[in-house]
């Protein structure tokens, strides 16, 4: 594939994909729609980091969109990309790679650990409090379910507020690892492509036009 084509191809998919990884975020940030959650400070932690927003959101926008006007202005224009644009593209691509990778892993962190809800531990001794039951903390196994969690839905009623929230947080942690994902594989294949462009140009300059010096 044509240098340029696969720019205007990996560009606008990793505009798309940075888009959802911010709205993921935010909606993590606000449990069932409600901002009082944020407001007393009763949100999951990995949600709090918001690596969807810097991670897989800010950054890869950034360099989606430097790839994406590379490949267009190399299509439209007389002045087609230089080796000088691909090896930027393939540097900033490493940039995206590394943040969708962070956001990857905090976003796995997240799911595996559960949501941060008022559950009951009156069989400890207290009252409803807040923290994450499915989570086992300094080998003190919290609740039985802890282990098995992600695949017992009827064990998500231990969070008793906010309603729902522990399905709330498996779909979007979910949906910020699928994101992330394919942000990495994507960010991947465009650091090849600015490598390739670095080395035998972009190829549409030289179809029926000369290419420009670097």
């Amino acid at each position: 594939m044509c240098v340029g084509r696969c720019s205007r191809i990996v560009g606008p998919c990793l505009l798309v994909l940075g888009t959802l990884s911010v709205i993921a975020n935010i909606l993590l940030l606000f449990p069932g729609g409600e901002w009082k959650y944020l407001a007393d400070g009763h949100i999951t932690k990995q949600a709090k980091v918001m690596p969807g927003i810097w991670g897989g959101g800010i950054t890869v926008l950034l360099v989606a969109t430097h790839i994406t006007a590379v490949g267009w202005r190399c299509a439209g224009c007389s002045d087609c990309g230089t080796r000088r644009n691909a090896f930027l593209s393939a540097v900033l691509s490493k940039l995206a790679l590394l943040g969708s990778t962070a956001c990857f892993i905090l976003s796995g962190v997240g799911l595996t650990n559960g949501p941060l809800c008022l559950y009951n531990v009156s069989e400890h001794g207290r009252g409803p409090t807040w923290g994450y039951p499915f989570l086992d903390t300094g080998g003190e196994v919290v609740l039985a379910s802890a282990d098995y969690f992600l695949y017992k839905p009827d064990a998500w009623d231990t969070c008793l507020e906010p309603v729902g929230i522990v399905a709330w947080n498996v779909t979007l942690f979910s949906l910020l690892l699928l994101v992330s994902a394919t942000e990495m594989v994507l960010a991947s294949i465009q650091i090849l492509n600015g490598c390739v462009g670095c080395l035998c140009g972009f190829c549409e300059g030289k179809k029926g036009r000369p290419t420009l010096p670097d």
